[in-house]
């Protein structure tokens, strides 16, 4: 792992620049089973108060080697810190309640899913190999999502599925449009699609308050519209109101966290 670090995000030349001060927030973008990247992370963040919150993005599960552990640990997170902790819900949490509520094993299946790192980060088998598929007892157990512990299934099931605060709204995927108008997730009748939605117009054309969300790794977004480090496709990414901290944890990237109102971004390499 590469020198952790924070730096400043660079903001439109007309903008006006926030001080730092009381009520941060620090956004951390997806994890997917890489706890000692989030470890790393949040050591660099400056002593929290509990005017601060800590939200968390989503897609804690799947492709890292230790799923069950950060969980375990983000579900202990209120007891450990003084700031409000939010841990909002992906779309990889979504599948796997909807794996444990109905069946899906159609998500299950795929091999970049990274399914199989979570079953076995659970019930304490070896870490899998690239392109392993599932031993016909572990699809088994899968596809019930019967190897989750009640206490486990529970906190998935009440993840919220956006937060907003004075800063900014969070969601894990992006905003859904209708007509000429993005829509806030409070009007959005099915909040699912925030967990799932990936469109270029979104990433594009989306103007209002800020808006940080994850699931799509920042070197899939357009680098032409991103003001933060555009030689490096796959940092955060800046765009005119959207901010993507997907930086690719669990999948050979990186935890990348965002602080509001400094705008200071911490990256796990």
């Amino acid at each position: 792992m590469s020198t952790e670090y924070a730096s400043e995000c660079p903001t439109p030349s007309n903008a006006i620049v926030p001080r730092p001060m009381a009520g941060r927030t620090f956004a951390i973008g997806d994890i997917h089973g890489e706890y000692e990247q989030l470890i790393g992370l949040l050591s660099l963040f400056p002593e929290l108060d509990a005017k601060d919150t800590l939200l968390f993005l989503g897609d804690y599960l799947d492709r890292g080697p230790h799923c069950k552990e950060v969980v375990d640990y983000l579900m202990l997170l209120p007891g450990l810190t003084k700031a409000k902790v939010v841990c909002l819900r992906g779309n990889h949490e979504d599948a796997w309640l909807r794996v444990c509520h109905k069946g899906w094993n159609e998500f299950l299946l795929p091999v970049r899913n990274g399914c199989l790192a979570t079953y076995r980060s659970f019930v304490g088998g070896e870490v899998p190999k690239m392109d392993e598929y599932p031993r016909e007892h572990e699809m088994e157990a899968m596809s019930k999502g019967s190897f989750f512990p009640k206490k486990t299934l529970r906190w998935l099931e009440k993840l919220p599925f956006w937060y907003e605060d004075e800063h900014a709204i969070y969601v894990h995927a992006g905003l859904p449009i209708d007509g000429e108008r993005f829509l806030h997730p409070g009007e959005v009748k099915d909040p699912v699609i925030l967990l799932w939605i990936r469109t270029e117009a979104f990433f594009r054309n989306y103007r209002g308050k800020h808006v940080v969300f994850g699931h799509t790794h920042t070197e899939f977004l357009p680098q032409e519209l991103s003001s933060y480090t555009p030689d490096d496709p796959k940092d955060l990414w800046a765009g005119e109101n959207a901010i993507g901290i997907d930086t690719g944890c669990g999948s050979g990237g990186f935890l990348t966290g965002f602080e509001f109102p400094a705008m200071l971004v911490y990256e796990s390499r």
